[in-house]
């Protein structure tokens, strides 16, 4: 019988197996920025269609500059929380800015977007509550939800029959808090937010989004996924990270200022962790500006996304139900995916395997993510290396 960490650990073996395969798809050292094309650290230079830097914005030389000048000001950290000595003008600057450019009262960030879902979640969710969980959301809403001390209810993905009946059979009076992605992180698709603002009015629930993977993406200048439907006013609370397309590090919780206030005070991810450093701030804010002063960055980021989401669709690729620049290859063979993603990598293209827990055994897929500084001649490559390991490997014919 195994009875310390140690040997329990030790008793881990699948990571070392699948290395022992050749096919270990994890931790890869890259020793450039974020582009298009980026360079190993052996040396060699892939296609990046693995990263989440949707604008491209993670390398412009903008929020290199701004952060430069940030940590030239401020140092390089804040050395506390922001209940104490971390809170900087320009966090509050922030915080002004993205309360505006959502349509909420207030905005308070984090030193890391999972600890917003982690602080927010848990905070909100009551002795006497109800949380709603779809059943694809992130694992960081999840873990907020695990640690609060509301009860756990979760439905199918997009599944608001089942969401309907979940809430119908919870007391009126109770507080509930569905919380959904905007855009699904691994799937690529939306949330269906107009069917879950109408049963947060007839049950008496409030709603939150997590919009990690939607700004930058969709909505009036990429304000994510309660503008795209025009709900801003019904979404009681909107959530954002700066590690996808604002290039940074960090996140941030937008809202009602009375919910906002309660959180600043008692959100433990908040009060008990140092804040946002100097430079990620300032590449935030530079980020923000670039967003919504250059439309275009959008717009090309559209054209290569349903190019090559055409693209795939020809070549007989399942590519499920994604209205957005993340493109699932369903594999649903783990091994398969291990395998596509080493292969892939030796031709020259980099993406990324989504297994369990991630997602369900048997949705087993490749990620294949656009940049807006992709073109249309590399998504292509990718497009027909991609449909040749797939056809080797005997999962497209």
């Amino acid at each position: 019988m195994k009875e310390t960490l140690k040997e329990i650990c030790a008793g881990y073996t699948i990571a070392d197996e699948v290395k022992s395969m050749g096919i270990y798809p994890y931790y890869r050292p890259i020793s450039s920025g974020q582009d298009p094309v980026v360079k190993m650290a052996d040396g060699s230079e892939v296609l990046m269609f693995g990263s989440n830097s949707y604008l491209g914005l993670s390398d412009d030389p903008r929020l290199k500059e701004a952060a430069i000048k940030a940590i030239e000001k401020y140092g390089t950290s804040c050395s506390g929380s922001r209940f104490l000595n971390g809170t900087l003008d320009i966090h509050e600057e922030l915080e002004r800015k993205l309360a505006a450019f959502v349509g909420k009262d207030d905005a308070v960030t984090y030193s890391t977007g999972f600890q917003v879902n982690l602080g927010v979640v848990s905070s909100l969710g009551f002795r006497n509550g109800f949380i709603f969980l779809d059943a694809l959301d992130h694992a960081c809403i999840i873990d907020g939800s695990r640690l609060s001390f509301a009860q756990v209810r979760k439905f199918p993905h997009n599944d608001m029959a089942t969401l309907e009946r979940r809430l119908r059979i919870t007391p009126k009076s109770a507080p509930k808090l569905i919380v959904v992605d905007g855009v699904f992180s691994m799937e690529g698709d939306l949330t269906p937010l107009p069917e879950i603002v109408e049963l947060c009015e007839k049950y008496n629930a409030s709603v939150m989004v997590d919009d990690a993977h939607a700004f930058g993406v969709i909505g009036e200048n990429g304000s994510g996924t309660a503008s795209h439907f025009g709900l801003t006013d019904k979404t009681d609370l909107i959530m954002g990270t700066f590690s996808k397309s604002f290039g940074s590090l960090g996140g941030f919780i937008a809202g009602d200022h009375d919910i906002l206030n309660y959180l600043k005070h008692n959100s433990r991810s908040l009060i008990f962790s140092a804040s946002m450093t100097p430079a990620s701030v300032a590449a935030a804010n530079a980020a923000l500006d670039i967003m919504i002063n250059e439309p275009e960055r959008r717009e090309h980021l559209w054209e290569v996304t349903l190019h090559a989401q055409k693209a795939f669709k020809e070549r007989g690729f399942d590519t499920g139900h994604t209205q957005s620049p993340i493109i699932p290859l369903f594999v649903r063979d783990t091994l398969k995916a291990m395998k596509v993603v080493t292969m892939a990598y030796e031709k020259g293209v980099f993406i990324t395997p989504v297994i369990a827990p991630a997602v369900p055994e048997n949705d087993v897929l490749i990620r294949f993510a656009l940049m807006a500084t992709h073109s249309i001649e590399q998504v292509d490559f990718a497009v027909d290396v991609l449909t040749g390991i797939f056809k080797e490997l005997g999962i497209i014919e």
